[in-house]
């Protein structure tokens, strides 16, 4: 499966779900938001979200402030 996370084409094999690629990525940690084809996705649902072939996701660390 091809996919772009952050502007960057990876391949992964098979089907993927968020919270498998943020651990992949070590990514999964406290404050990490994302967005899938500009979509954010509630962190309740990264353990059943499923990837999909040619998805566009952003990664991107929330940062309280103002």
């Amino acid at each position: 499966m091809q996919i772009l996370v952050n502007d960057e084409a990876m391949t992964f094999p098979g089907p993927l779900r968020l919270e498998e690629l943020l651990e992949r990525l070590s990514r999964h940690q406290p404050g990490t938001a994302l967005a899938v084809n500009q979509r954010i996705i509630p962190r309740d649902r990264w353990s059943s979200y499923h990837l999909q072939e040619g998805d566009e996701l952003v990664i991107f660390q929330a940062i309280a402030g103002g």
